[in-house]
């Protein structure tokens, strides 16, 4: 079998669940084509039809967080059991790395999924991103091998300075970024890149050089509306990841929140995903800093959540994902 095959087996997949859990309104966007995302399977009439219904008042909706920086593993899981977040896919922060992070995969097997990352942010990386060494390839190689971990990243190849965090900007054609999407074809997992727009042509060169790689683009990198539209319509692979979109006021702009007034997603959003449910996850970017931000992270994904139709919040929240990190055979 084919890797686009295998890549296409496990978009069924995603498109059988939508046909089974048969939700949202079929959006207004003048742009969408009335057709499932993934190869451009036709969604029957029937599967967006049930009304937008919020969960009762009080009741927490089950998400499996798509992005969480795991530097202290009592309190994420402590935040996992008050707001509602059945798993997490975890990877490195500031106190931890690949080494930690598998291990509290180990330890919660049924909460964390662990995802590999030799990202440039990180001290002992950034010379080899500099150099494009080999041998961190072959560092990323071996820890996939070891059947730890069900993804890559969060690499951050394009990303804008941010307090303790230095800028990154590296050409998305290097040896390193292709070797590690390589990597992702050859293990069958999703990588997901953190990639601002400043570099959008390159993550869309590279989007269609690895059709049967699935892409989760962090924060969906911030763009615009309409840009994510034309992306999604453009790439089958790319799937958008929510995460920080959700915050009613993003620290770095007040453009990257999709809310309109601090609370209610904006209605062309809000039709965007209706349209084209097998594309988005959602995650809280939590990282254990201070309590206080990462409830009011958790909070956002349930105000968020509450505001998708049922059989698609149900898709956006966990299945999604978990098409992701376990594909068909």
């Amino acid at each position: 079998m084919t890797q686009d095959s295998r890549f296409t087996r496990r978009a069924c997949l995603g498109g059988a669940l939508a046909a089974a859990g048969a939700g949202g309104a079929l959006a207004q966007d003048p742009g969408a084509t009335g057709q499932d995302a993934i190869r451009g399977q036709r969604q029957p009439a029937r599967s967006l039809r049930q009304p937008r219904q919020p969960p009762p008042s009080g009741e927490l909706v089950p998400f499996f967080d798509a992005h969480v920086h795991l530097n202290d593993e009592a309190m994420q899981l402590d935040l996992m059991a008050r707001h509602g977040a059945t798993r997490a896919v975890v990877f490195w922060g500031r106190a931890s790395d690949n080494d930690t992070v598998a291990a509290a995969a180990r330890r919660h097997p049924g909460r964390f999924l662990a995802f590999a990352c030799v990202s440039p942010e990180r001290r002992d990386y950034r010379g080899a991103w500099d150099r494009q060494d080999p041998a961190l390839l072959a560092m990323l190689d071996r820890l996939l091998a070891s059947g730890q971990f069900r993804g890559i990243g969060e690499i951050s190849a394009a990303h804008f300075p941010s307090p303790g965090f230095p800028e990154a900007d590296y050409d998305l054609a290097s040896p390193i970024m292709r070797g590690i999407v390589e990597l992702a074809r050859r293990y069958r997992v999703p990588v997901m890149l953190h990639v601002e727009i400043t570099r959008l042509r390159e993550m869309q060169a590279l989007l269609a050089a690895y059709p049967d790689v699935p892409i989760i683009w962090a924060h969906g990198g911030y763009t615009p509306l309409f840009l994510a539209r034309r992306l999604l319509e453009q790439h089958a692979n790319l799937v958008y990841e929510l995460s920080a979109r959700s915050w009613p006021r993003h620290p770095r702009s007040p453009d990257y929140t999709l809310l309109r007034d601090g609370a209610a997603v904006w209605p062309e959003w809000l039709q965007l995903i209706e349209a084209k449910p097998d594309r988005f996850i959602i995650g809280t970017d939590a990282s254990h800093r201070s309590l206080d931000s990462d409830t009011m992270k958790h909070a956002s994904v349930q105000a968020f959540l509450r505001q998708l139709s049922p059989a698609v919040r149900e898709r956006v929240a966990e299945a999604n994902l978990l098409a992701l990190v376990h594909p068909s055979p």
